[in-house]
């Protein structure tokens, strides 16, 4: 088996990819509801707070990670703050 040609032709298919598209696509949270464990916050933290958005909280490690999505549309993230864990008290205000 000659790896070099695998690799090449992988390559290939990736840079055909849209993937490497020159424009992101924004992230849904229909995507990030399917693709990450969270907990729904019933209010966003004082930084996130704007009209028509909601936000859902990560763990990981020692840190509290808060994404924002708006309510429009096809509701994509807006926003995001992360906390030390040992501040969660003053995220829940």
């Amino acid at each position: 088996m000659h790896i070099k040609p695998l690799v090449a032709d992988t390559a290939l298919i990736f840079a055909a990819s849209p993937i490497w598209a020159d424009t992101a696509a924004p992230l849904t949270y229909e995507q990030f509801e399917a693709a990450v464990p969270h907990s729904d916050l019933e209010t966003c933290p004082e930084a996130l707070a704007q009209d028509n958005v909601f936000c859902r909280a990560t763990l990981r490690h020692e840190e509290i990670h808060v994404f924002a999505f708006s309510e429009d549309g096809d509701q994509v993230f807006v926003g995001f703050k992360t906390y030390p864990a040992d501040g969660l008290g003053a995220l829940l205000k």
